[in-house]
């Protein structure tokens, strides 16, 4: 019986919402049915070929769901248990993985080029970033479910696969934001609005958001944000202004463009750091001369996945949200239907902030 999703059949082309046809899960698989899968930068970025996976292919790599099916082999889960999807399920044997950097996994993402479902027609499709979201049912490899805490509503739960991890890994594991530091925020769409609400966790006593969009203040208030700059030339200067002539401790970027980069490098305090974690294309090209590298004695990091581990952090983060310290539902702007992610993808284009979720 097939299950609808949607398919990317070539980089540039329109999704189509069609019916796929999945296999039984194998040794080492499981099938989950969806309840919820968020819209992220990062299915756009395969889309327009940004980021490169083979296809055709069902997109969506945040997403949350109930254990149909187990495979052999499989002990961690049972059917009818809750779970998030790990899009970037580490091997536990590369050399970063024993280094115990598992969101650098040299294989993370070769799923992606496996086969793993077929349209009605038997055109044989790839599976995204590894998990294939973007369907009323998936089959993955057992690595790429984390068991869903309790205390954590199932649906807004699609959120904690990807934005949250992010977010909140970028502010607690890359940047080690400090209780009493300054923070400013670079973009507030979905991970930056994560990414605001880790860091009034961390204790931040001023965070700064900062975004194109003056739609996007009340968001990012609600989320944490204690001031809001609209993204200009003149925005590191703005930021000084608000702490006291210094600069934020800590700059995280969640928009992967140079210009936003270069402005989040310029609004750190001297001695600070500044955290890159938006995607950005090759032409997206940011300089430094050496004497400013010296003299303001920053350090810019990149992050990636938020430098997380999901099987630790995760339950940590459950904590805060049963705790009501993370809203999950602050970041989410509008609950859709598969057929309405074109649209979604739209919204993200006009600098909409936010999460959409398709709920099935």
């Amino acid at each position: 019986m097939a299950v609808r999703a949607a398919v990317l059949p070539a980089v540039g082309a329109p999704l189509e919402i069609t019916g796929v046809v999945l296999p039984d899960p194998g040794p080492g698989q499981v099938r989950v049915r969806l309840a919820a899968a968020g819209v992220c930068h990062s299915d756009l970025s395969l889309t327009n070929g940004t980021m490169r996976v083979p296809v055709p292919a069902v997109l969506g790599h945040e997403g949350s769901g109930t254990v149909v099916a187990v495979g052999e082999g499989v002990t961690r889960v049972v059917a009818g248990d809750p779970v998030v999807l790990n899009w970037a399920p580490s091997c536990g044997t590369c050399h970063a993985c024993t280094l115990g950097e598992v969101w650098l996994c040299a294989g993370a993402l070769g799923g992606a080029a496996d086969v793993y479902a077929r349209t009605v027609d038997g055109t044989a499709l790839h599976p995204g970033l590894n998990v294939a979201a973007f369907a009323e049912e998936t089959v993955v490899p057992a690595s790429c479910v984390l068991p869903l805490p309790d205390g954590v509503p199932l649906t807004d739960a699609a959120l904690l696969g990807c934005a949250v991890l992010t977010g909140y890994g970028a502010v607690h594991n890359s940047a080690r934001v400090r209780a009493g530091e300054t923070v400013a925020v670079f973009g507030a769409g979905g991970v930056g609005l994560a990414t605001l609400q880790a860091a009034r966790i961390a204790g931040a006593s001023r965070v700064i958001a900062v975004d194109v969009s003056p739609g996007k203040e009340e968001l990012a208030r609600a989320a944490g944000a204690t001031d809001y700059v609209l993204a200009s030339e003149n925005t590191p200067r703005e930021i000084r202004a608000l702490t006291a002539k210094q600069g934020a401790d800590v700059s995280i970027e969640c928009v992967g463009r140079a210009v936003s980069i270069r402005a989040a490098w310029d609004s750190t305090r001297r001695g600070g750091r500044t955290t890159v974690v938006g995607i950005g294309g090759k032409d997206q090209q940011v300089t430094f001369n050496a004497l400013e590298i010296f003299h303001w004695g920053r350090t810019l990091s990149g992050c990636v996945y938020g430098d997380t581990d999901p099987a630790r952090d995760l339950p940590l983060i459950a904590e805060h949200v049963r705790e009501g310290r993370l809203d999950l539902s602050a970041l989410v702007t509008e609950r859709i239907g598969l057929e309405d992610i074109p649209a979604a993808f739209d919204n993200m284009l006009a600098g909409k902030g936010g999460r959409a979720l398709v709920v099935f």
